[in-house]
């Protein structure tokens, strides 16, 4: 496939200054695989280390900064993502294919996160905490850990960097960025804006690189002390190669790994809202958020009517140009279209395929009118599919299928659908749709889930809540609002005698003696 010229030539920048690449690579528009949105210059596992020798010369001097002031350069960058949101977006839009609503939206997540954290400058609290003995204060303080380095997927190629990005930096640390290669050219852009702000050099890094290398990198790093913490999204595969990475060096990663999401139909539920909301928690984002729809659990005696709304549904929806008001787009690279493809031969015979066509949109298999844009040499572009009889020990049903796919089975109680919920081992995102406030406090008690949605679909993450998950998803660590301050702080306790002599804990205490035996007569 003959592929246009490059408007973009892009590197990874360590201190200010742009730095060497081994090798490059392509990053396309997924909608017109010929066209190349950058050439992204790649570096090594070398560089990678190197960048984080960096970061920690610079980190002393910006930790010296006080917090205020950093809430301030926080307070910048909102404002320079907000004046530059529509460029952003639209950039967005092409190199992975997002619908441009959806993408305004992901910018608009950067401006939240930086209007939530700017004021944490001045909360960055400690305590103040009375002693057991005189003349002895104790006090709490919140320090930075040092240099985070952060890794982030490409299917949010600028909101979810802002949630390690933002308070990593308002709390003093300093870090190594490494983007998906596949969105080097968004996030690349968002590198722009944050330094734009007045990040001094050093601070933040971005480098470009393949997984491998990236690996290796880190691990370099960990062992040369120049990491500190390790902010990971993507896989749950990966993550539990970070994880282990880290833990032998006695760090704890801040993991955000995939899901395989329930959604539970009671029969009280508003069928209507519920279809719709698996329409977008299914197929919003062609499927590819962590936070995607995965099997939707509903009532046996509502089965056939939940069903017949949502096809109907999907069978109205838009697939298309991602610049025009379609529900999906293409799929986000050409790997995640071979890895859908595999996904689809997990289809089984006693599956009942009920969305009708399955496979590439083109012109011999269109989606109605849409026959992938054929002209423009056809884009990545796939039927959702929805598949209905799956059962528990399926593929569809135990493992996360990231694209545009979602099963339904049935259930009898609510405990069953609990049970079914949680079986497959993720702990991401979940949604229950019912009118019966017991089914939800119920359904919120039994989920393994670490966010619940109530008649709401099961994407949709608010800057000031916790983002994360348990099992296969993550390992408890949080995301967003005031509870990631705790993934890139490390609390120091301090205490402070001022009596002149030595006072021994738990041995010099003041002691009040009560009489224990006295009784009223």
């Amino acid at each position: 496939m003959r592929r246009a010229s490059v408007s973009r030539q892009i590197v990874s920048i360590v201190g200010g200054k742009e730095a060497a690449a081994t090798t490059t690579y392509d990053s396309t528009n997924p909608a017109r695989p010929g066209e190349v949105v950058a050439r992204v210059g790649l570096a090594d596992a070398g560089a990678f280390a190197a960048a984080c020798r960096t970061a920690k010369d610079a980190q002393r001097e910006w930790a010296r900064v006080p917090a205020p002031v950093r809430g301030r350069v926080i307070a910048s960058i909102g404002r320079l993502v907000e004046a530059n949101t529509e460029r952003l977006a639209r950039l967005v839009t092409e190199e992975i294919g997002k619908p441009y609503a959806e993408s305004l939206g992901e910018v608009r997540e950067i401006v939240d996160t930086c209007d939530f954290f700017l004021g944490e400058g001045r909360r960055l609290y400690g305590q103040t905490v009375p002693s057991e003995m005189p003349d002895k204060n104790l006090f709490t303080f919140r320090n930075p850990v040092g240099v985070a380095a952060v890794v982030t997927a490409g299917n949010f190629p600028v909101a979810v960097p802002a949630w390690y990005l933002v308070p990593a930096l308002l709390c003093g640390n300093a870090v190594v960025w490494k983007p998906a290669e596949y969105a080097a050219a968004s996030a690349h852009a968002m590198f722009q804006l944050f330094t734009a702000a007045g990040l001094p050099d050093g601070v933040l890094n971005v480098v470009f690189a393949d997984g491998a290398e990236t690996f290796r990198g880190l691990e370099l790093a960990l062992e040369e002390g120049t990491v500190h913490k390790v902010g990971f999204t993507g896989s749950s595969a990966v993550g539990r190669k970070i994880g282990e990475l880290t833990g032998r060096h006695l760090q704890s990663a801040c993991l955000e790994l995939g899901g395989k999401n329930p959604m539970v139909i009671m029969p009280d539920a508003d069928l209507d809202l519920a279809a719709e909301g698996a329409l977008f928690s299914g197929f919003g984002t062609a499927g590819q958020r962590c936070t995607s729809l995965g099997t939707v659990i509903v009532h046996e005696d509502v089965h056939d009517a939940f069903v017949e709304r949502f096809t109907r549904a999907l069978a109205a929806a838009r697939i298309g140009d991602p610049t025009q008001d379609v529900l999906a787009g293409p799929l986000l690279d050409q790997k995640f279209a071979d890895r859908y493809e595999e996904y689809l031969t997990w289809i089984q015979p006693h599956h009942t395929v009920v969305s009708g066509t399955i496979g590439k949109i083109t012109k011999d298999n269109p989606r109605g009118d849409f026959d992938g844009d054929s002209i423009n040499g056809g884009g990545l572009y796939y039927h959702p599919v929805v598949v209905d009889g799956v059962k528990p020990g399926d593929r569809l049903f135990m493992e996360e299928t990231f694209g545009p796919i979602v099963g339904v089975t049935t259930f009898h109680t609510l405990d069953e659908a609990i049970e079914l919920a949680n079986l497959p081992g993720y702990g991401l995102s979940s949604s229950i749709y019912t009118t019966n406030p017991k089914h939800a406090f119920r359904f919120r008690e039994g989920i393994s889930a670490g966010m619940v949605s109530v008649n709401n679909s099961t994407s949709g993450a608010e800057a000031h809540l916790p983002f994360g998950g348990n099992g296969k998803s993550g390992n408890g660590s949080r995301q967003s609002g005031m509870w990631v301050l705790d993934q890139f702080t490390r609390w120091q306790a301090m205490n402070w005698d001022h009596s002149g002599r030595l006072q021994k804990a738990q041995m010099d205490v003041a002691e009040i003696v009560p009489d224990l035996d006295f009784r009223l007569p």
